[in-house]
Protein backbone atom coordinates (compact mmCIF):
# COMPACT_ATOMS: atom_id res chain seq x y z
CA UNK A 1 0.00 0.00 0.00
CA UNK A 2 1.30 3.64 -0.89
CA UNK A 3 0.58 6.66 0.34
CA UNK A 4 -0.99 7.54 -3.02
CA UNK A 5 -3.93 5.15 -2.32
CA UNK A 6 -3.76 5.02 1.30
CA UNK A 7 -7.60 5.10 2.31
CA UNK A 8 -8.58 5.18 6.67
CA UNK A 9 -10.28 1.98 7.05
CA UNK A 10 -11.66 3.07 10.05
CA UNK A 11 -15.31 4.81 10.18
CA UNK A 12 -15.85 6.14 14.08
CA UNK A 13 -14.14 9.82 13.71
CA UNK A 14 -17.16 11.67 12.91
CA UNK A 15 -19.19 9.20 15.48
CA UNK A 16 -16.70 10.30 18.12
CA UNK A 17 -16.42 13.99 16.91
CA UNK A 18 -19.24 14.88 18.96
CA UNK A 19 -17.70 13.80 22.47
CA UNK A 20 -16.60 17.42 23.51
CA UNK A 21 -16.86 15.99 27.20
CA UNK A 22 -13.75 13.75 26.39
CA UNK A 23 -12.11 15.93 24.23
CA UNK A 24 -11.86 18.43 26.27
CA UNK A 25 -10.61 16.20 29.37
CA UNK A 26 -7.71 14.38 27.50
CA UNK A 27 -6.79 17.84 25.47
CA UNK A 28 -6.29 19.38 29.16
CA UNK A 29 -3.57 17.04 29.72
CA UNK A 30 -1.95 17.15 26.40
CA UNK A 31 -2.20 21.51 26.01
CA UNK A 32 0.74 22.05 28.65
CA UNK A 33 3.14 20.04 26.39
CA UNK A 34 2.53 21.77 23.24
CA UNK A 35 5.18 24.28 21.98
CA UNK A 36 5.66 26.84 18.81
CA UNK A 37 6.11 23.69 16.29
CA UNK A 38 3.50 20.66 16.36
CA UNK A 39 3.39 17.89 14.10
CA UNK A 40 -0.03 15.97 14.49
CA UNK A 41 0.72 12.37 13.11
CA UNK A 42 -3.16 11.23 11.80
CA UNK A 43 -4.74 14.39 12.11
CA UNK A 44 -7.83 12.65 10.42
CA UNK A 45 -10.56 15.39 9.73
CA UNK A 46 -8.30 17.88 12.22
CA UNK A 47 -11.59 17.29 15.03
CA UNK A 48 -8.36 17.22 17.45
CA UNK A 49 -6.13 19.87 15.48
CA UNK A 50 -9.08 22.56 16.45
CA UNK A 51 -8.60 21.62 20.31
CA UNK A 52 -5.19 22.15 20.34
CA UNK A 53 -3.53 24.17 18.07
CA UNK A 54 -4.03 27.52 19.16
CA UNK A 55 -1.50 26.34 21.23
CA UNK A 56 1.26 26.87 19.00
CA UNK A 57 2.85 29.03 15.88
CA UNK A 58 3.29 26.14 13.24
CA UNK A 59 1.64 23.50 12.80
CA UNK A 60 1.81 20.36 10.34
CA UNK A 61 -1.72 17.91 9.92
CA UNK A 62 0.03 14.97 8.79
CA UNK A 63 -2.47 12.43 7.53
CA UNK A 64 -1.88 10.06 4.55
CA UNK A 65 -6.02 9.83 3.90
CA UNK A 66 -6.29 12.32 0.71
CA UNK A 67 -9.48 12.59 1.24
CA UNK A 68 -9.54 13.58 5.09
CA UNK A 69 -6.00 16.14 3.99
CA UNK A 70 -8.66 17.63 1.65
CA UNK A 71 -11.30 18.30 4.40
CA UNK A 72 -8.57 19.62 6.66
CA UNK A 73 -7.57 22.00 3.96
CA UNK A 74 -11.01 23.09 3.50
CA UNK A 75 -11.24 24.07 7.21
CA UNK A 76 -8.73 25.99 7.05
CA UNK A 77 -9.48 28.02 4.01
CA UNK A 78 -12.73 28.79 5.47
CA UNK A 79 -11.56 29.63 8.93
CA UNK A 80 -12.31 26.73 11.09
CA UNK A 81 -8.79 25.61 11.46
CA UNK A 82 -6.00 28.86 12.46
CA UNK A 83 -4.05 29.74 9.61
CA UNK A 84 -0.40 28.53 10.91
CA UNK A 85 -1.90 25.07 10.20
CA UNK A 86 -0.44 23.22 7.50
CA UNK A 87 -1.70 19.80 5.69
CA UNK A 88 0.98 17.28 4.00
CA UNK A 89 -0.31 13.87 2.52
CA UNK A 90 1.56 11.20 4.35
CA UNK A 91 3.33 9.76 7.13
CA UNK A 92 6.60 10.83 8.99
CA UNK A 93 8.97 9.05 6.91
CA UNK A 94 7.51 10.86 3.76
CA UNK A 95 8.35 14.38 5.80
CA UNK A 96 11.41 15.96 4.41
CA UNK A 97 14.61 14.95 6.76
CA UNK A 98 15.26 18.17 7.92
CA UNK A 99 11.61 18.82 9.44
CA UNK A 100 11.98 19.38 12.75
CA UNK A 101 9.10 20.02 15.57
CA UNK A 102 9.11 20.65 19.47
CA UNK A 103 6.07 18.59 20.04
CA UNK A 104 4.88 15.26 18.02
CA UNK A 105 1.19 14.13 18.84
CA UNK A 106 -0.47 10.38 18.11
CA UNK A 107 -3.71 11.02 19.01
CA UNK A 108 -5.78 7.90 18.78
CA UNK A 109 -3.15 6.94 16.04
CA UNK A 110 -0.18 4.83 17.18
CA UNK A 111 -2.71 1.67 17.64
CA UNK A 112 -3.10 1.75 13.96
CA UNK A 113 1.12 1.64 13.38
CA UNK A 114 2.18 -1.82 12.41
CA UNK A 115 5.42 -1.46 13.41
CA UNK A 116 5.12 0.96 16.52
CA UNK A 117 8.86 0.92 18.13
CA UNK A 118 10.06 2.20 14.42
CA UNK A 119 7.35 4.67 14.71
CA UNK A 120 8.20 6.33 18.13
CA UNK A 121 12.12 5.97 17.22
CA UNK A 122 11.19 7.68 13.75
CA UNK A 123 9.27 11.08 16.19
CA UNK A 124 12.15 10.41 18.47
CA UNK A 125 14.66 11.61 15.50
CA UNK A 126 12.19 14.25 14.37
CA UNK A 127 12.18 15.99 18.02
CA UNK A 128 13.99 18.79 18.91
CA UNK A 129 16.03 18.94 22.20
CA UNK A 130 13.83 19.34 24.98
CA UNK A 131 10.74 18.27 22.77
CA UNK A 132 7.95 16.44 24.00
CA UNK A 133 6.01 13.34 21.86
CA UNK A 134 2.57 12.80 23.20
CA UNK A 135 0.29 9.40 22.82
CA UNK A 136 -2.79 9.18 23.05
CA UNK A 137 -4.30 5.51 22.88
CA UNK A 138 -6.75 2.92 23.72
CA UNK A 139 -5.61 0.85 26.79
CA UNK A 140 -5.43 -2.73 27.49
CA UNK A 141 -5.32 -5.52 25.15
CA UNK A 142 -8.37 -7.98 27.46
CA UNK A 143 -10.40 -5.18 25.83
CA UNK A 144 -9.38 -5.53 22.48
CA UNK A 145 -13.24 -6.37 20.80
CA UNK A 146 -14.57 -6.37 16.92
CA UNK A 147 -14.87 -2.89 17.35
CA UNK A 148 -11.15 -2.45 17.74
CA UNK A 149 -10.61 -4.77 14.77
CA UNK A 150 -13.40 -2.92 12.49
CA UNK A 151 -11.36 0.42 12.72
CA UNK A 152 -7.95 -1.35 12.31
CA UNK A 153 -6.46 -1.49 15.59
CA UNK A 154 -3.42 -3.92 16.02
CA UNK A 155 -3.35 -3.48 19.75
CA UNK A 156 -4.31 -1.75 23.06
CA UNK A 157 -1.95 -0.64 25.42
CA UNK A 158 -0.69 -0.30 29.29
CA UNK A 159 1.40 1.64 30.68
CA UNK A 160 4.29 -0.94 31.02
CA UNK A 161 3.86 -2.32 27.04
CA UNK A 162 3.81 1.83 26.02
CA UNK A 163 7.03 2.56 28.08
CA UNK A 164 8.65 -0.65 27.02
CA UNK A 165 8.53 1.18 23.01
CA UNK A 166 11.10 4.33 24.74
CA UNK A 167 13.74 5.06 22.38
CA UNK A 168 17.15 5.19 23.93
CA UNK A 169 16.76 8.97 23.39
CA UNK A 170 13.90 9.76 24.97
CA UNK A 171 12.72 10.44 28.69
CA UNK A 172 9.44 9.02 29.93
CA UNK A 173 7.67 12.53 31.20
CA UNK A 174 4.60 10.99 32.86
CA UNK A 175 2.58 7.85 31.48
CA UNK A 176 -0.95 7.57 33.17
CA UNK A 177 -4.63 6.28 32.30
CA UNK A 178 -7.91 8.11 32.34
CA UNK A 179 -11.44 7.43 32.12
CA UNK A 180 -12.12 5.18 34.94
CA UNK A 181 -15.46 4.88 34.52
CA UNK A 182 -15.00 4.63 30.44
CA UNK A 183 -13.71 0.89 31.43
CA UNK A 184 -16.31 -0.13 32.67
CA UNK A 185 -18.95 0.54 29.22
CA UNK A 186 -15.80 -0.88 27.58
CA UNK A 187 -15.49 -4.34 28.95
CA UNK A 188 -18.81 -4.10 29.42
CA UNK A 189 -19.03 -4.15 25.43
CA UNK A 190 -16.20 -6.60 25.11
CA UNK A 191 -17.68 -9.48 27.66
CA UNK A 192 -21.84 -8.92 26.67
CA UNK A 193 -22.02 -6.86 23.64
CA UNK A 194 -19.35 -7.62 21.50
CA UNK A 195 -20.32 -4.49 18.79
CA UNK A 196 -18.32 -4.08 16.16
CA UNK A 197 -19.46 -0.04 16.62
CA UNK A 198 -20.82 1.77 19.21
CA UNK A 199 -24.21 3.44 18.33
CA UNK A 200 -24.68 7.52 18.77
CA UNK A 201 -26.60 6.72 22.13
CA UNK A 202 -24.08 4.68 23.60
CA UNK A 203 -21.39 7.50 22.92
CA UNK A 204 -23.52 10.45 24.40
CA UNK A 205 -23.97 8.20 27.76
CA UNK A 206 -20.60 8.04 27.95
CA UNK A 207 -19.70 11.23 27.23
CA UNK A 208 -22.07 13.07 28.84
CA UNK A 209 -22.40 10.91 32.40
CA UNK A 210 -19.30 8.52 32.08
CA UNK A 211 -16.47 11.33 31.21
CA UNK A 212 -17.78 13.85 33.68
CA UNK A 213 -17.69 11.07 36.36
CA UNK A 214 -14.22 9.88 35.48
CA UNK A 215 -12.84 13.35 35.51
CA UNK A 216 -13.85 13.76 38.90
CA UNK A 217 -12.61 9.78 40.26
CA UNK A 218 -9.39 9.29 38.51
CA UNK A 219 -7.28 12.10 40.34
CA UNK A 220 -8.56 9.77 43.39
CA UNK A 221 -7.47 6.80 42.20
CA UNK A 222 -4.19 8.31 41.03
CA UNK A 223 -4.53 8.02 37.14
CA UNK A 224 -4.35 4.05 37.90
CA UNK A 225 -7.15 2.32 36.02
CA UNK A 226 -8.93 3.69 32.72
CA UNK A 227 -9.71 2.67 29.21
CA UNK A 228 -7.31 5.17 27.66
CA UNK A 229 -3.44 5.68 28.08
CA UNK A 230 -1.91 9.11 28.13
CA UNK A 231 2.05 9.06 27.42
CA UNK A 232 4.45 11.91 27.43
CA UNK A 233 8.68 11.54 26.46
CA UNK A 234 11.00 14.30 26.27
CA UNK A 235 13.82 14.37 23.85
CA UNK A 236 17.27 14.86 25.23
Amino acid sequence: MTISNYEYEGSELTLFAAATNWKNYWSRQIRPYIADSTIEVGAGLGSNTALLADRGKHWICLEPDERMASSIRGSIETGGLPKHCHVIVGTLDSLNPEVQADTILYIDVMEHIADDRREMATAAARLRPGGHLIVLSPAHQWLFSPFDEAIGHHRRYTKASLLALTPPDLVPVEVRYLDSFGLIASAANRWFLSASMPNSKQIRFWDNVLVRISRATDPLVGFSVGKTVFGVWRRQ
